[in-house]
């Protein structure tokens, strides 16, 4: 999954962090930070993520429909490494909703919003991850942290109640007999 954030690292510049997350861990298989927009940030977390390996059978790349995610660059190299491409179709954040939680996470508990320069922003970042991935339970991998999960087959438990998922079976008037 590919996802963008961004942070103030001087007073009024900003810097763009791209994150890679393994959908089935949680886990953050790469990251950059980039002063500018451009796909190169984005690129060069696609190519530590590709670095840090695991299962390469199979990978799908999910994003928004950010305009570094569909650069010819970045296509390129996700069709050179047989990976899938998916795109969110309306940019809702319920179609992208694994990597906005790990924005959340990173946002709300582990990174600051200003930092006095960017070299300082880099830093906090790579401890950040750091923790994300090793000391950081998570519900929807049976409480394990990103990096136990990855090491893990077959179905995570999760430990959440899905709010928007449709009940199965019900009837369409099953609802009212009981009234």
């Amino acid at each position: 999954m590919g996802k963008r954030y961004y942070l103030c690292t001087n007073r009024h510049r900003y810097s763009y962090l791209s994150l890679i997350t393994d959908a089935y861990s949680r886990k953050i298989m790469g990251f950059f930070l980039s002063p500018t927009l451009e796909a190169i940030g984005c690129i060069r977390a696609l190519k530590m993520a590709l670095q840090n390996g695991g299962n390469k059978d199979e990978l799908i790349h999910h994003s928004d429909r950010g305009v570094q995610y569909c650069s010819t660059d970045y296509v390129n190299m996700l069709v050179f490494n047989n990976i899938k491409i998916s795109m969110t179709e309306n940019g809702d954040p319920l179609e992208n909703a694994i990597a906005e939680r790990v924005n959340g996470i990173l946002k709300e508990e582990l990174l600051k919003t200003k930092y006095d320069s960017y070299e300082k922003a880099q830093s906090s970042i790579a401890i950040a991850i750091a923790v994300y991935n090793s000391l950081r339970p998570h519900s929807s991998c049976n409480m394990l942290t990103p990096d136990k999960a990855h090491l893990q087959q077959g179905s995570l438990k999760r430990h959440w109640k899905n709010y928007y998922r449709k009940e199965q079976g019900a009837s369409k008037n099953s609802w009212q007999q009981e009234m």
